[in-house]
């Protein structure tokens, strides 16, 4: 979904249009959770944060410029949040998929467990751009760190990525 998309959707959403509001929830539901997950690492609550989100979305769609950037920005905020108001990370809240043999999912958890090996800031990083589609300078914008720090920090992952999944 473009930013005139979403600005649209906002307007009329401000306005009651409820459809609105579905079709920003089924176009930004899914990436806006997989960069709340890759910070929480904790689906349950990933999911508890998402809901926030849109809740507060709901009842006051703000009016803003840039809004994919800003709804990236509330998750990852919200995110960071609720973790900060866990006594500890843990993954103990964490539920493992059950064990399915196939290449795919066994693919897929492994790279799972090389996106957790990565530290919060390069995780964010990854999945804001990666999964949320923001340019690197909105993201370093959003983090608080120089353009070139953010560059750094995806490469940096990336190569710590292609390391951990390399036969």
């Amino acid at each position: 979904m473009t930013d005139a998309e979403l600005l649209a959707g906002l307007d009329a959403l401000r306005q009651g249009d409820r459809t609105a509001f579905e079709r920003i929830y089924q176009e930004m539901s899914t990436p806006l959770f997989t960069v709340i997950l890759r910070i929480l690492r904790d689906r349950n609550l990933a999911e508890d944060v998402l809901q926030e989100l849109f809740v507060k979305l709901f009842r006051s769609p703000p009016s803003v410029r840039k809004p994919r950037a800003y709804l990236f920005q509330s998750a990852r905020n919200l995110a960071i949040d609720t973790l900060r108001r866990r006594p500890e990370e843990s993954e103990l809240n964490e539920r493992t998929p059950a064990p399915d043999h196939t290449e795919a999912q066994a693919e897929r958890l492994d790279l799972r467990a090389a996106l957790d090996a990565l530290p919060l800031a390069e995780r964010q990083i990854v999945s804001l751009h990666i999964n949320g589609g923001l340019k690197f300078r909105e993201i370093a914008a959003m983090m608080g760190l120089p353009l070139g720090t953010a560059l750094w920090k995806y490469q940096k992952a990336l190569n710590a990525l292609r390391a951990a999944l390399s036969p």
